[in-house]
């Protein structure tokens, strides 16, 4: 297995896992607290929810240093357009709330504002690493199959002898 790969690979399922927390805990804070809210608000937080769960999970399982956890972009790259959707979501119940501009990530002056503007922050970055860790694996899984173990490819997708 590549050096460089791994060592791109470890702090991106970190970053994944840290940034799925932050959202995890700011959310989970305002679920358990919220009464009374429409179906539909809750829904959208529980959405939320529950990707930064898996989000954890995923990354906790990937974090173990297999090369097969590189052949899992595909999921990485869902995960990704998961994330971007709860971005999404955090921005349209943020666009209800006198917070200001959504691309404004400065967390200072009201705690309802600051922290829902965390929880849309830390949902975009989370989107970003996963696309990042599914472009590493992404290019570890062509970079593989491109430099075999010294045997050339026959017709119908069958390894031949080893090259002399």
């Amino acid at each position: 297995m590549p050096v460089v790969s791994r060592l791109v690979s470890i702090p991106l399922r970190i970053a994944e896992i840290a940034f799925a927390a932050v959202v995890a805990g700011i959310i989970g804070h305002y679920l358990a607290s919220l009464d009374g809210i429409s179906s539909w608000a809750q829904a959208r937080w529980i959405y939320t929810e529950v990707i930064a769960g898996l989000s954890i999970l995923l990354g906790l399982i990937w974090l173990i240093p297999f090369s097969s956890g590189f052949f899992s972009w595909p999921i990485d790259i869902l995960i990704s357009f998961a994330w971007f959707a709860a971005f999404g979501i955090l921005v349209d119940a943020l666009h209800h709330l006198s917070c200001g501009s959504i691309w404004a990530w400065h967390f200072r002056g009201d705690a309802v504002c600051g922290r829902w503007k965390a929880a849309e922050a830390f949902s975009f970055l989370s989107a970003i690493v996963w696309l990042v860790s599914a472009i590493v694996g992404l290019w570890f899984t062509y970079r593989v199959r491109d430099h075999g173990a010294g045997t050339t490819r026959r017709r119908w997708g069958r390894r031949g002898a080893p090259a002399v």
